[in-house]
């Protein structure tokens, strides 16, 4: 079994360990968890930019101990509503059917992660926080006008719809050198990005929205035909809203409310918790895991859109009744039929705990790899393509207009436990999402470590990733009987060629136990790792 890195007081886990050295240098300083993840993720959308960016989302969870108080979970949603020109009449005069993945009309949506960075910097100060955002932002600005090597995940990263993305403008100019991608390793800059975080440094976050950079971003955004216009910027600010909480026996689990997929995390935990489920790779374990997710993800794509049009009180999912009434739905034998739709998306999870213990549970993403693939000139900033979760079809569950926030899959999690621990996890990797969080965490309340439930070959079922088929896909170091134990029940399988692959995502969890040790782990599938004090 892998032992679990641990650390004395405090510890962070990311997927590049760039980001893990601008956390650890944080908590050094004397920095709180929220500081300390500001400038992780800003470091990781400098060295990571094929996972996410400033030009994309984020969605915080930040858990304050309050001394002999009941402890407080905060969670703060970073998404961006879709531009003022994003309307469906827009997309038919151009005869599209669908949203496209990639170019300007794709990068539909407001950036909102800096805003979330913003708001999270408020709560910094309020749990005691001192550091300037020069300081948190120092890594990032280095890597980018310093340079930073070329990332392992990056230089063997399989393009989806790869033309398209060459076009996006501003795409090759960064990312390409004689028109291939850099090796793994190859220095490389992002001078426009680390220019625009230095202003920042300066000027403030808000200038981003409000300021030099978003007058820059708004005439590139015009110059190249996005629908997000200065104004969409003007108006945008994140928020704290209340997270969801799942309560199991001796623990509350939590989740982000919609437009998230949190909500199907926490149903797939709380059927598993009702079957009686354990973590040991059975064939009951995973075929239990499997079958929540079916009912899980049945129920997500009804309900979550965005939380101001929601038309069923998420909560109402999460009772113990109706947590009872959708495993009794399940057949411990046998395989459910499987309709899912195909959901993609690439992003990063970090985490982070201080010696206060403070807890961070963070995703921030792009959705596709590079997103819209348009890079503002300017800025450096590259634009997300989340706006592709919208349906030109009015009568969808989200279907496009403008203002409306899009179907996020993105969901940081975190657990509370009675005894005084808390356990930040989650896991990169769009439908994929709640189903890696699932099989880390059932591995952990079954004794397994940290790092050796990260590293345990994995399970995903659907279509992501661009897959032909909505099979059920698993690494392929689990034991041939099992895998056969799956197909007789039903189950369409897939080996994988891979034992370790970016396509069963990229995972990560920290602990604090009562007595203050923090065990933090993060993905040998990724770039990344812990590091504490």
């Amino acid at each position: 079994m892998l032992p679990t890195p641990t650390f004395a007081k405090c510890a962070v886990a990311a997927p590049h360990h760039l980001a893990s050295e601008a956390g650890r240098a944080i908590l050094a300083e004397g920095g709180n968890a929220v500081e300390a993840m500001v400038a992780m993720a800003a470091a990781i959308a400098v060295v990571y930019p094929h996972m996410n960016g400033i030009g994309g989302d984020g969605f915080w969870l930040v858990m304050t101990p309050k001394g002999r108080t009941p402890n407080k979970v905060h969670y703060i949603e970073a998404c961006g509503y879709a531009g003022a020109l994003a309307t469906r009449a827009r997309y038919r005069e151009r005869e599209l059917a669908a949203i496209p993945p990639r170019g300007p009309d794709a990068a539909l949506t407001v950036p909102g992660a800096v805003g979330g960075w913003q708001v999270a910097l408020e709560l910094a100060k309020a749990m005691g926080g001192r550091l300037p955002l020069d300081v948190l932002l120092h890594n990032a600005i280095g890597c980018a006008q310093g340079g930073y090597p070329q990332s392992k995940s990056e230089a063997g990263y399989i393009w989806r719809d790869t033309d398209a993305l060459l076009k996006a403008p501003g795409f090759a100019a960064q990312y390409q050198v004689d028109g291939k991608t850099p090796e793994a390793g190859a220095i490389r800059h992002a001078k426009a990005l680390g220019a625009t975080l230095a202003h920042l440094s300066k000027n403030g976050l808000d200038d981003f929205y409000r300021g030099d950079v978003a007058r820059e971003m708004a005439l590139d955004l015009e110059r190249i035909g996005s629908p997000v216009t200065r104004e969409d910027l003007r108006k945008y600010e994140a928020r704290t809203r209340e997270p969801l909480s799942l309560k199991l026996k001796g623990r509350t689990l939590y989740n982000a409310p919609p437009p998230t997929q949190g909500l199907a995390s926490l149903v797939m935990l709380g059927i598993f918790d009702a079957l009686g489920g354990r973590g040991d790779d059975s064939f009951a374990h995973l075929h239990a895991l499997v079958e929540a997710a079916k009912r899980a993800f049945a129920i997500r794509d009804r309900v979550c859109t965005d939380f101001a049009r929601l038309c069923h009180d998420p909560k109402s999912f999460l009772t113990p009744a109706a947590i009872a009434r959708e495993a009794a739905r399940i057949d411990m034998r046998r395989a459910a039929p499987f309709p899912l739709a195909a959901g993609d998306g690439d992003t990063i999870w970090m985490g982070v705990i201080d010696a206060a213990g403070n807890a961070v549970s963070y995703i921030q993403s792009i959705f596709w790899e590079y997103g819209s693939g348009c890079v503002l000139p300017r800025t450096g900033v590259l634009m997300q393509n989340r706006g592709m979760a919208f349906s030109l079809d009015a009568k969808a569950v989200n279907p496009l207009e403008p203002g409306r926030r899009p179907f996020h899959t993105l969901n940081p999690a975190l657990a509370l436990y009675a005894d005084g621990a808390v356990m930040p996890y989650g896991s990169m990797g769009g439908d994929g999402q709640p189903q890696f969080q699932a099989q880390v965490f059932t591995r952990i309340e079954s004794g397994m470590g940290l790092a050796a439930a990260i590293d345990a070959p994995r399970i995903l079922l659907g279509k992501t990733w661009g897959a032909a088929s909505p099979s059920l896909k698993l690494e392929n170091r689990f034991d041939p009987s099992l895998v056969s134990a799956l197909g007789k029940a039903g189950h369409v399988v897939e080996v994988s060629p891979h034992a370790y692959a970016s396509s069963f995502g990229h995972a990560g969890a920290l602990r604090r136990f009562p007595r203050g040790e923090v065990e933090a782990a993060h993905d040998p599938r990724s770039d990344g790792g812990a590091a504490g004090i």
